[in-house]
């Protein structure tokens, strides 16, 4: 989607691209990955988080005002770190951990999608349903930025209001001694948890892939990076709290992905069950719409510098991009022919090192936007420390997300550097 789109995304809609963005598949997902972490501390683990994304929206938010692009952190990168080698291979990254968040959101929303018709669904079924609505977000993108927004608006409502009326009803029929302290794990343990939701909280980024497309992006894209960050946080905190009071740390673990909808049997019966699954449809599918319009705008901008071949920037119908094209495409290459569970892990720690890496940037150009350098090398430690907290635990219990994660990285600046000798 390019910078030139006459779409334009009001200051609502862009929050409601960011609150669709963090409250994707993660929340609803990896839960019991959390819980069994963090023990009933889980909802502080979610505190750390918010709090480590708040200190890097304050980077983005100087950053946006400074520059704003169709390409957020690719511009960013490019500002920061010059146009090179360090900045295209960080921003190749950047693509290739959009495209896996895709995937994930996708089968997240199929795997809810199929507890309305059955209890034992075919894997082809799920995963030609997952690819379907990635197509049907690309069709949404594709008509415009201000269609994106508006789509973003309404599931953004939808989602919050159900995921409000939980935590409202189920902090009445918490019982406390699931919260005591007594029930904590360790600290790293719950660092650990962190930065295994981290994913959770990386969707505000793709407010600054807005930029472009609003009104007065100097004033409203600060604005709209932190009250959507301060939202979730919000919302993260009393969900997080409903599910511990109302279900055991052993009985959150064994619900696996259906963990938050278990959360409202005890209180709402089935129906709460249903609703939740519902939300989660919405939730994931805000994700998929939201991350599309933002890997699409990367991968333009990527191109624009060169950085990808220059058919990746090309226009095609309605304004979208061979990018958005290219980008659907890979998706659901991993939706069809990839174990997405195995890479899973690794999604917290991809946008951990890329928020590092922008913060890095940042401290390189702090004349030009005017910010803090404490708030800014804070933001940095704290994304270094956590991402390395979480490789270490993520090491002892699942070496192959590791293994892929610096896969991935090496084949970035592999592929930027091919590239680069092409183009000279």
């Amino acid at each position: 989607m390019s910078e030139n789109s006459n779409s334009k995304i009001s200051l609502l809609a862009a929050i409601a691209i960011g609150i669709g963005g963090m409250i994707g598949a993660g929340i609803f997902s990896i839960l019991g990955v959390v819980a069994q972490a963090a023990g009933s501390a889980m909802w502080l683990s979610f505190l750390i988080g918010g709090i480590i994304a708040l200190f890097s929206t304050y980077s983005y938010a100087k950053l946006g005002a400074k520059f704003p692009t169709a390409g957020g952190a690719v511009e960013f990168l490019v500002q920061g770190w010059g146009l090179g080698a360090m900045s295209g291979g960080i921003n190749l990254f950047m693509w290739i951990g959009y495209i896996i968040s895709i995937a994930l959101y996708a089968q997240g929303f199929s795997a809810y999608c199929l507890t309305f018709f059955t209890t034992t669904s075919s894997p082809l079924l799920s995963k030609c349903i997952a690819a379907g609505i990635v197509l049907f977000f690309t069709l949404v993108n594709m008509l415009g930025a201000g269609l994106v927004g508006k789509a973003e608006l309404f599931i953004v409502i939808v989602k919050v209001s159900i995921l409000v009326l939980f935590a409202a009803v189920g902090l009445f029929f918490i019982h406390p001694e699931n919260l005591s302290p007594s029930n904590w794990n360790g600290v790293e343990q719950i660092f650990f948890g962190a930065g295994v939701l981290f994913i959770g909280y990386e969707g505000f980024g793709l407010i600054a892939n807005a930029a472009a497309n609003m009104d007065n992006p100097q004033k409203n894209l600060p604005k709209a990076l932190y009250l959507s960050v301060l939202i979730v946080i919000a919302i993260y905190l009393a969900v997080s709290i409903t599910v511990i009071g109302n279900l055991s740390i052993n009985k959150i673990h064994s619900s696996g992905d259906f963990a938050l909808a278990e959360a409202a049997k005890p209180f709402l019966g089935e129906l709460g069950f249903k609703l939740i699954a519902i939300a989660a449809l919405f939730s994931t599918a805000s994700a998929i719409n939201a991350t599309l319009f933002g890997a699409a705008n990367v991968c333009y901008m990527i191109a624009r510098d060169g950085e990808l071949p220059k058919s990746f920037a090309r226009t095609t119908w309605h304004g979208a991009t061979d990018g958005l094209i290219i980008t659907t495409s890979l998706v659901i290459v991993f939706i069809l022919f990839f174990d997405l569970a195995g890479v899973t892990m690794m999604g917290s720690g991809t946008f951990l090192l890329i928020y590092a890496a922008v913060n890095a940037g940042h401290l390189k150009i702090l004349s030009q936007t005017g910010a803090n350098k404490s708030l800014v090398m804070i933001s940095l430690v704290l994304c270094l420390v956590l991402f390395c907290i979480l490789e270490i635990y993520t090491f002892k219990h699942s070496p192959t997300a590791v293994y892929t994660m610096i896969t991935l990285l090496i084949g970035s600046f592999i592929v930027e550097r091919i590239l680069r000798l092409k183009r000279v």
